[in-house]
């Protein structure tokens, strides 16, 4: 087979993107993230209308609830090495990964692919290595510059030297319209808007393609015709960029919408993991590619309540008390205290007529109470469709229930956002062994990474790529990306010394090391042993449980003055700890001293 020339595979290419488009388009995907998007955001009605209309914006309560309780927190990324070898590797891998994470600010671009993922049905993320320096010249006076005969020669200065993250609009990714998923697809390219005067300024185009460029659009993000305008600068406006990854044969390229040429020739691709994207996936469908958002399913709901709160408004509006009344019985004056607002208003009445045939009320047409307990009905529905409880709304229900009633509600709504933790927890450990695999491959130099100890005191890590070399297994901890309840987990703590009470009597359980875990993780104290009392001296278990011990364990030999035990006394004082004072835990919530002390039999003193 003869081999393609440039021209024939840039062609092929933008055929492909332009069958993508089409494919979209037919299928009204951009259409509906678009309308999505305005559910979100409060824009629910297409059309302007002079009469009054209510919005009951229960789209965006639904994704902001959901939103915090799988991403809020920083992630806490375990690495396992899968090799035997790599296991020191692997602990310097997990602590410079989890400090990237903060250091880069990766957190605040996943969470908003991850606002993507709960409205539209999918995120999207690009991993990429980012290696900026630039020459720097000594200051005047700089002797180690001065040399006889030689000019001074600028010295290049990295700065930037990491992989990074960032979040990729969902309209700006198109895929292999064939493709279902992710696995089966052949291509993926991403479109990126320039200005045509950055492009033609890039020299790391080809400059035969950047002198064809023109610009395709005015707008960034809202494109207009070029025929539509026709500025005299020729460098006005922009023109989209293509990255194309054909992922079969493992190479990418560069070009522009419009231009006959490459701006980055064919090559294979710089990344060893294959193309940068990451996909994060909502609810799949079965044979389709893009999945469902929270808010599709919702959208119908979402509108009627919007009608029946605005026909309940219109329904009060009309709702005005009339009255027909003889018109010959009531002069000018009589009318006037008639339509007064007054209290007390003395009414005067021309002739002799009884009340009853002078003035009746109109009859008024009650709208039916049902009719007021629909909007109850729809968010029923909306609660039972989008998984959200009242009880994750931060709501009371009407419906009282008890305390396993209300346990059984939020385990079955703490299924369905378990599920969407898994899918997160998934995507944090993609892009994290991307990042290492970045810095495997790219990282030059030495580089330093922030870990805390367990008393919170930071301590910097020197490392390069050497350190982090290895296979590894990356997991995120279950639920360390969730918010954190302080009252469940205080009364998990609690619960846990409960639990762990007959063992302590068995004498099989560690309980300093268990008082140290519920003061830590219970009640977030974060140095939990200057609470805590040693182990008492060996010597005084053995009396505690034998009666006197014997002479060689402590008692004075016979015939030895009492004085002598003073130096024994003073090295059995040196050796054993300080007792817990009342000013070293007056921190502490009394809570804790009193279950610690009741259920644990620790020794703690009196706060009160």
């Amino acid at each position: 087979m003869a081999r393609q020339s440039n021209y024939d595979i840039l062609t092929r290419y933008q055929k492909k993107i332009a069958v993508a488009k089409r494919w979209r388009r037919d299928e009204d995907y951009d259409n509906t993230w678009r309308r999505l998007i305005d559910l979100y955001r409060g824009r629910h009605f297409e059309d302007v209308s002079p009469d009054d209309r209510l919005l009951v914006n229960i789209s965006f309560s639904t994704v902001n609830v959901i939103a915090p309780a799988v991403a809020v927190n920083y992630p806490k990324i375990a690495v396992n090495a899968r090799h035997p070898d790599a296991a020191a590797q692997a602990i310097v891998t997990e602590a410079v990964i989890n400090y990237w994470w903060r250091h880069y600010r990766v957190r605040p671009q996943f969470r908003r692919a991850v606002k993507d993922f709960l409205v539209l049905g999918h995120g999207w993320l690009k991993v990429g290595y980012r290696y900026v320096e630039e020459e720097e010249i000594g200051q005047e006076g700089d002797q180690s510059q001065e040399i006889d005969g030689n000019e001074i020669t600028p010295s290049i200065v990295v700065i930037e030297d990491r992989p990074f993250v960032e979040r990729v609009s969902p309209f700006d990714v198109f895929v292999d319209p064939d493709a279902t998923s992710m696995e089966d697809a052949r291509w993926i390219a991403q479109r990126i808007r320039r200005s045509v005067k950055d492009v033609k300024s890039d020299k790391r185009y080809s400059k035969s393609a950047r002198d064809m460029i023109e610009a395709t659009s005015w707008g960034k993000y809202d494109p207009e015709e070029p025929s539509s305008r026709k500025p005299k600068d020729k460098e006005e406006g922009y023109v989209e960029v293509w990255e194309f990854y054909d992922i079969p044969k493992n190479t990418m390229c560069v070009f522009a919408e419009g231009c006959d040429g490459f701006l980055v020739k064919p090559m294979d691709m710089p990344y060893a993991f294959g193309h940068p994207f990451v996909m994060i996936r909502n609810y799949d469908v079965p044979d389709f590619f893009y999945p469902l958002g929270d808010l599709e399913a919702i959208e119908p709901l979402q509108r009627e309540i919007n009608e029946t709160r605005t026909q309940m408004m219109n329904h009060r509006k009309r709702y005005a008390r009339k009255y027909l009344f003889k018109e010959s019985a009531f002069d000018s004056d009589g009318r006037d205290a008639l339509e007064s607002d007054y209290d007390n208003t003395m009414v005067p009445v021309s002739g002799d007529e009884p009340l009853s045939n002078v003035v009746v009320p109109f009859p008024a047409v009650v709208t039916p109470p049902e009719f007021y307990r629909q909007s109850d009905i729809i968010e029923a529905d909306i609660n039972m469709v989008s998984g959200v409880s009242e009880y994750l709304r931060g709501s009371l229900p009407e419906i009282r229930r008890t305390a396993t009633e209300a346990a059984i509600v939020q385990d079955a709504a703490n299924a369905r956002a378990a599920d969407k933790l898994a899918t997160i927890e998934q995507a944090i450990a993609e892009v994290a062994s991307r990042l290492v695999a970045l810095a495997q491959q790219f990282m030059t130099g030495e580089q330093v990474a922030r870990v805390v100890g367990r008393d919170g005191e930071p301590t910097w890590v020197t490392f390069d790529a050497d350190y982090i070399a290895g296979e590894f297994d990356y997991d995120v901890e279950a639920g360390s990306t969730a918010p954190v309840n302080e009252s469940f987990r205080r009364q998990m703590a609690l619960q846990m010394v409960d639990a762990m009470a007959p063992f302590a009597q068995m004498g099989i359980v560690n309980m300093p090391a268990l008082a140290a875990h519920v003061l830590q993780f219970g009640f977030g104290v974060k140095n939990p042993d200057q609470f805590l009392q040693g182990a008492p001296a060996p010597q005084d278990q053995m009396g505690a449980e034998g009666g006197a011990p014997p002479p060689d364990m402590g008692a004075l030999p016979a015939g030895l003055p009492p004085e002598a035990a003073g130096p024994a006394q003073d090295m059995n004082a040196a050796i054993a700890p300080p007792p817990a004072t009342p000013e070293a835990l007056s921190g502490v919530d009394p809570a804790v001293l009193a279950a610690l002390s009741s259920r644990m039999g620790l020794n703690l003193p009196n706060m009160m």
